[in-house]
């Protein structure tokens, strides 16, 4: 059984900590959003922190999906990993 605090207990990903992910991969925002399948719109909210003056979280399923795109994971079949196309993959 989850512990009811460990949501406050546990760190997010801040606004700085996503914006500097995206550009240590060389990704423009829309780049990012194809990446992580969302609007270019939720990555400018991501990296401000806010929506219409509203915190806005970064969701466990985007940090983890960061993570994998940064070790140069490209999708997850459910057993194998998908490694990212060449010209995409993790920056030496």
């Amino acid at each position: 059984m989850a512990d009811s605090k460990s949501k406050d207990t546990m760190p997010g990903m801040t606004p700085q900590q996503f914006r500097h992910w995206r550009r240590a991969l060389g990704l423009k925002q829309k780049d990012a959003a194809d990446r992580l399948g969302l609007k270019k719109r939720m990555i400018q909210y991501y990296e401000k922190g806010n929506r219409d003056g509203r915190p806005v979280e970064i969701p466990k399923s985007i940090r983890l999906a960061c993570y994998a795109l940064s070790e140069g994971i490209g999708d997850f079949d459910g057993q194998t990993t998908i490694p990212l196309p060449a010209e995409i993959a993790k920056p030496e």
